[in-house]
């Protein structure tokens, strides 16, 4: 499993965001369609309905994003010394991001979790998004750049995610 862009590619498999676990809210790229997945959202919206596919709220890595992390890590490892067994703390959680699918059938709005933890790149974000806008460009379109996608995935499966030099590098091959 890696992490290239907004995606998440686990063997052919591909995710807008972390590939979810129980529960947990998460959109699926399949050759048939958009797959919402999760407690609270489900169904396939079909490749030839969707007309617009976008991410908003992917958190993008800046210096401020990272010192605030670290900070946060620094209060809460103080926190946790200090009261060990404290009051009913509860755990953030991974950022979210909404997955909008526009379709014949109307707009829907999915819910996906961020893979990365202090971020992406501008430039990964910039490149998802147009994988994301050429996969609404027709069948030939769809189906090349998913496959790639899904075969990269395949062939890698136990290597777990490249570098950001080589994420941007296979972004821009599947843009095209």
């Amino acid at each position: 499993m890696a992490m290239v862009g907004l995606f998440w590619i686990v063997e052919g498999d591909v995710y807008v965001g972390a590939k979810p676990s129980g529960l947990a809210p998460g959109v699926r790229l399949t050759p048939e369609g958009v797959l919402a997945l999760g407690e609270r959202q489900s169904g396939l919206h079909l490749w030839e309905d969707v007309r617009e596919l976008t991410v908003t709220g992917a958190p993008v890595k800046s210096l401020k994003r990272q010192a605030g992390l670290v900070r946060d890590l620094a209060v809460d490892m103080v926190t946790n010394l200090a009261l060990p067994i404290g009051p009913n703390q509860t755990d953030q959680g991974p950022a979210s991001m909404t997955v909008r699918v526009a379709s014949s059938g109307g707009d829907h709005e999915l819910t996906a979790y961020a893979a990365a933890a202090v971020g992406y790149s501008p430039a990964e974000v910039d490149l998802s998004h147009t994988i994301l806008s050429r996969l609404t460009e027709g069948a030939a379109t769809l189906a090349t750049t998913l496959a790639a996608m899904s075969e990269w995935g395949r062939t890698r499966e136990d290597e777990g995610t490249p570098r950001a030099a080589e994420r941007e590098r296979l972004l821009r091959e599947w843009v095209g």
